[in-house]
């Protein structure tokens, strides 16, 4: 019997509980459903399935059980940690710590049975496995830590020329929060969402203060934490806010030429290996190699 029809039996074998473990699980939420608090009817649970689809009714309860599993065998810590990253990264819209847990279980077993089917023939496929299992296993963690990382850089490239245009609209005599409100309308990148989101929660109650530090922590920014703590000390102080914005505005600025000063001083350590790996062997091969061409013509007719 061949490897892909034990893999093959194995699958359906394994699918089969799922799939009896998910059904029972929908039914008995449909009967607790199905009555209200006080004795009435709230909706046909049945027929509300019925209408949804194969892939509804059958795959999704499934997977959200695995992920269930996958989550219960995941140290509290990792799940954290990766729900935080996902925070950072700015797609919680679209990922959840459930689908990336997903995620990784079946691009491990897409690896295993890679390896068990058409890479069995090579060798030293047992010794591959476990690499290309960890490789799948943690490349979502690599993909959301670098969008994480390119979100964080993006807000701390637009952070000063966001508050310069706050300070502005404060000295014209705005409110703070209209001048936020009007600079984070008028912007496009994750700076101004993260904004947007801030004037939410002073929307739905949310005071000032808990806000501005539910901002700082949501994006994880150290230059917009200093903006938050001096915002935050300002309105505990007394002091004139439009001041306090003008300080970090030009703090910023200099925070932001200090980091463009400092890339330009490692820029002749980082062109190091391009020359040396890169150019330099050109330059040796087109200065060097018509005299290395002349002198095995002349020679070789003697040294053979």
């Amino acid at each position: 019997m061949s490897i892909e029809v034990i893999l093959a039996a194995a699958a359906v074998a394994l699918s089969i509980p799922l799939l009896w473990y998910s059904i029972a699980s929908s039914r008995s939420q449909a009967n607790t459903l199905e009555l209200a608090p006080d004795g009435r009817q709230m909706a046909d649970m049945r027929q509300l399935i019925l209408e949804q689809g194969a892939g509804q009714r059958l795959v999704t309860p499934g997977l959200r059980t695995l992920a269930y599993r996958l989550r219960e065998l995941s140290p509290i810590g990792r799940i954290q940690k990766l729900d935080r990253r996902i925070e950072l990264a700015g797609i919680t819209h679209s990922w959840s710590v459930d689908r990336v847990l997903l995620l990784k279980f079946f691009l491990a077993a897409g690896m295993v049975l890679l390896a068990l089917g058409p890479l069995r023939s090579m060798p030293r496929a047992i010794v591959v496995l476990p690499t290309l299992v960890l490789i799948a296993y943690f490349l979502p963690n690599a993909v959301i830590s670098n969008l994480a990382d390119k979100r964080q850089a993006v807000i701390l490239r637009e952070l000063p020329d966001t508050l310069d245009q706050v300070t502005m609209a404060v000295e014209a005599g705005m409110g703070f929060e209209g001048a936020v409100d009007r600079v984070a309308a008028a912007g496009h990148g994750p700076l101004s969402h993260e904004l947007l989101r801030f004037l939410r929660e002073m929307q739905l109650g949310v005071s000032r203060t808990e806000a501005l530090r539910n901002l700082g922590d949501r994006t994880d920014v150290d230059d917009l934490r200093s903006f938050v703590f001096a915002i935050i000390q300002s309105e505990n102080y007394g002091l004139p806010i439009a001041q306090v914005l003008r300080v970090q505005a030009s703090d910023l600025r200099d925070k932001r030429r200090s980091r463009a000063e400092e890339r330009a001083l490692k820029l002749p350590v980082l062109l190091i290996f391009p020359l040396a790996f890169g150019i330099f062997p050109a330059i040796f091969i087109v200065l060097l190699g018509p005299a290395a061409i002349r002198i095995f013509r002349d020679l070789g007719p003697a040294i053979s």
